[in-house]
């Protein structure tokens, strides 16, 4: 016989696939009995046409394609016999899909298969339709399903029931024809059409309201009674599992009670009485009586009811929490987290479980648990869930560290009753898993210290004794040295020293010795030894006697390859040796930082300063989303950890551009008047002539040294001045307003002044375009007026239309920025121009 002939049985083909060592074994072998099958389909062979079919289906399941085998199932499904129509059928569910076009020729054949009379043949439509119906198919068959509902045959009816279900999830609007049929099915005593009818009746009230309202009036007091019958029926063999008799319909049952309890106070009070008998008849030893309880627990909660039952089904799940099985506990934790916004004082009265579940083995149960205490935190348990955290972060593992400590961080921010036990908390987790918290939870926790003036040296004293027993976190080393280089005097000199605290001694040598330690440990990043160049020139101010050793361990990075080092390196030994008259105003403590800006910030709630947008989100041509950011973004001077934003814009600019430094310029003079946000904005783009009379301090500052007149310096600090500053000194500071912010007319061209300068295209794209025009005044060669001409290229109308520029000091370059709004939608373009005349 021919291994690949029609007359091959299916086993024989599954023995000679399964026998092949090769991928390309099997696809020749597959390749073969295609082309078998498909000479037989080509010859009309009518004898092994089930047995073709069956092949396909395998092959199918396979992943190989059969397309060229579907007209087969439609042949052998308009075939008289029943073991032709079970073939033809199941390759019509396997081999398609109701996408297929081929389907609209099996519809005639479904419509006479379901009204055959042969329940058998019957039962294979239904099956068939309840797979693969498309709307149309379901539109023309839907009588036809409704009429079997009605069946003689409990079989055929609990198929029917299920082919309604797809019937009414493919066309919504037929859901009316079986409200009816499907309310005398509930009282069926057959248990499986019952389950197929619960499930089309929940099918029913979810797309159409007006069946829930019928079923909740109609079928309410009906189903409590299966309920009942169900839980207090005496042993059925064929139903009873784990001596529970039928759980499946009892789960079902629950589940359509909690859909019609919802929202209806007289229905949930005709279930009250049963859900609390399910709560406490039923056994919570084996798995079907858990999954009865916990779809118990869940109705209880969906429905309208009393404060009783829903603390009789807490309770259930802190039982769940006791149990061994990890699913059960899990489940349990899922739906406690639900029970929090109904009930949550009986929740809290199984804290100390789910505390134990957080110190579980099981990964998945102890992030749950640790949600579900996060949620459970109020102002009067803070504390003593917070101490149990801490505790366990001790011992906790490495990998669920991250997750513990950013909880705890946040309970600690939201929830702290006083300062001191902020700040104590704190230092706990950091000590305890610094290198694991985010950047903001120690950036937070300095805002705070500097508006706790009474607890500086607590804090200040705290922090030394962290570093010595914690030196390996980071986040430590960062908070304990920006605290000593701003508190050091407070701790050495023991002032403000509070009851509760230990004596300690501290001198001077071992203030800088802890900061030595510190930027010379090899795990320190550029982020610690920065600060740790800070503190130490504020060291130097207050400890004048370690002054020439601060000095060396700060010259020591004057050879680092990281350039932000280098820099602060330089520039310090420089304030170190020839501006000690400056130092100590410099140097000056940092104001106390706002700690609802700070927060606002970090919540992005806070509009952008100094910008003349209020923040609204921008959206940018490749679809991101971006809220304006200050104008001083535009100058990225904003440094990596900046400091907390304050409330009012100069103070802010202060803030970023170093607040002691323009602190100390202001006291310098006897009557120095408060710098308004354009003189800042002036000291940001140039060192102008608001600078220059500020006294001699200032000059110190701003200018070469007077006692090294005839040297070259490259210091930083003695090489503020450029041509850019000089080239904008004398500009009012009206006009330097008006080309940040774009308001304000612009300023007047006078003609034929000075060299003539080309225009220059300083922007262009698709709708816009923006060209430079320069001039010199009369007289003043060494100003240069520009006038910026915007030019819409496209038909559509702008609104809101806003002009930022910015030019670093350091070189001929303006960082620009356009924001408009075209048809209510904000737009954004950004640019940077470069390509300035070199003689302007």
């Amino acid at each position: 016989m021919n291994p690949f002939s029609s007359e091959t049985r299916l086993r024989d083909m599954i023995r000679a696939i399964r026998a092949c060592k090769t991928a390309a074994e099997e696809r020749a072998v597959v390749r073969k009995e295609c082309a078998s099958i498909r000479a037989a389909v080509s010859d009309n062979d009518n004898d092994y046409r089930h047995r073709n079919l069956a092949k396909l289906m395998f092959i199918h399941m396979l992943g190989y394609p059969t397309h060229f085998g579907q007209m087969e199932c439609l042949k052998l499904i308009a075939a008289p016999g029943f073991p032709e129509k079970r073939i033809g059928y199941l390759g019509l569910m396997l081999l398609l899909d109701e996408r297929q076009e081929v389907l609209m020729l099996v519809t005639n054949s479904l419509k006479q298969d379901l009204n055959h009379t042969n329940q058998y043949i019957v039962g294979l439509a239904l099956c068939a339709l309840g797979n693969i119906s498309s709307a149309e198919m379901a539109r023309d068959l839907a009588p036809e399903v409704e009429r079997l509902l009605q069946f003689r045959d409990p079989n055929v009816r609990k198929k029917a029931a299920l082919c309604s279900i797809r019937i009414i999830k493919k066309v919504p609007d037929l859901a009316e024809n079986f409200v009816n049929p499907v309310a005398s099915l509930l009282k069926e005593k057959h248990h499986g059409v019952l389950l197929t009818a619960i499930q089309l009746c929940a099918d029913l009230c979810t797309v159409s309201e007006e069946a829930l309202e019928y079923f909740r009036k109609k079928c309410t007091e009906g189903l409590v009674k299966v309920l009942k019958d169900a839980v207090n029926s005496p042993y059925a063999p064929e139903y009873d599992i784990s001596g529970i008799s039928d759980p499946f319909l009892q789960i079902r049952l629950l589940r359509i009670l909690r859909i019609l309890g919802h929202g209806d106070a007289d229905a949930s009070d005709l279930m009250n009485d049963i859900l609390a008998q399910v709560a406490t008849k039923t056994e919570s030893n084996k798995n079907a009586g858990n999954a009865i309880l916990y779809e118990c627990v869940e109705t209880i909660m969906s429905i309208e009811d009393s404060g009783g039952l829903r603390v009789l089904a807490i309770n259930i799940l802190g039982r769940f929490l006791s149990n061994r099985d990890n699913n059960i506990r899990y489940v349990a934790l899922n739906m406690l987290m639900k029970a929090i916004s109904v009930d949550g004082q009986a929740v809290q009265r199984h804290r100390a479980t789910i505390l134990e579940c957080v110190k579980d083995s099981d990964a998945s149960i102890r992030k749950r648990a640790l949600e579900l205490v996060y949620l459970l935190v109020n102002e009067t348990n803070v504390k003593p869930l917070t101490k149990e955290l801490i505790d366990y972060l001790e011992v906790s593992d490495q990998d669920f560290k991250g997750d513990l400590t950013a909880k705890i961080c946040s309970i600690v921010e939201k929830l702290s009753p006083e300062k001191i036990w902020y700040i104590d908390q704190m230092l706990k987790v950091l000590c305890e898993a610094g290198n694991y918290v985010k950047d903001e939870v120690w950036h937070g926790l300095i805002v705070v210290i500097t508006n706790a003036s009474n607890l500086h040296g607590y804090t200040v004293r705290s922090l030394y004794r962290a570093i010595q027993t914690s030196g390996d976190q980071e986040a430590v080393v960062r908070v304990a040295v920006w605290c000593i280089g701003e508190y050091g005097d407070l701790l050495v000199n023991n002032i403000g020293v509070l009851e509760l605290e230990e004596p300690i001694t501290v001198t001077e040598n071992d203030a800088v010795d802890v900061i030595e330690v510190a930027i010379k440990r090899h795990t320190s990043d550029l982020t610690t030894r920065a600060m740790c160049l800070t503190a130490l020139l504020k060291l130097s101010s207050r400890f004048p006697s370690c002054s020439q050793r601060i000095k060396d361990i700060v010259n020591q990075s004057k050879g680092s390859l990281l350039l932000e080092l280098q820099q602060r390196s330089i520039e310090f030994d420089s304030i170190i040796e020839k501006h000690q008259n400056l130092r100590s105003a410099l140097v000056e403590r940092m104001p106390v930082l706002d700690e609802a800006t700070y927060s606002g910030r970090r919540a992005g709630s806070l509009p952008a300063a100094v910008s003349t947008s209020q923040g609204n989100p921008l959206q940018i041509p490749n679809g991101v989303h971006k809220t304006a950011a200050p104008l001083l973004d535009l100058l990225d001077l904003s440094a990596d950890d900046p400091a907390p934003q304050s409330s009012s814009g100069p103070n802010f600019l202060q803030d970023l551009l170093g607040g002691d430094i323009l602190s100390s310029v202001s006291q310098s003079g006897t009557t120095q008047p408060q710098k308004s946000g354009a003189d800042v904005l002036l000291d940001l783009l140039s060192t102008g002539s608001s600078l220059a009379q500020n006294g001699s301090s200032t000059a110190d500052i701003l200018s070469i040294s007077q006692d090294n007149k005839n040297k070259t310096s490259v210091n930083a600090l003695d090489s503020l001045s450029s041509s850019m500053a000089n080239s904008a000194q004398s500009l009012p500071a009206s006009s330097i307003m008006d080309l940040l912010d774009g308001f304000g007319p612009s300023p007047t061209v006078p003609n034929d002044n000075g060299p003539a300068y080309p225009p220059l295209v300083a922007f262009e794209s698709s709708s816009l375009s923006l060209v430079f025009n320069f001039s010199k005044q009369p007289g003043s060669p060494h100003i240069t007026q520009i006038e910026a001409n915007f030019t819409n290229k496209s038909s559509d109308i702008y609104t809101d239309f806003i002009f930022q520029a910015a030019v670093p000091k350091k070189s001929l370059v303006m960082r620009i920025r356009i924001s408009y709004k075209l048809n209510n939608k904000d737009m954004l373009e950004e640019g940077q121009i470069s390509n300035f005349p070199r003689d302007l």
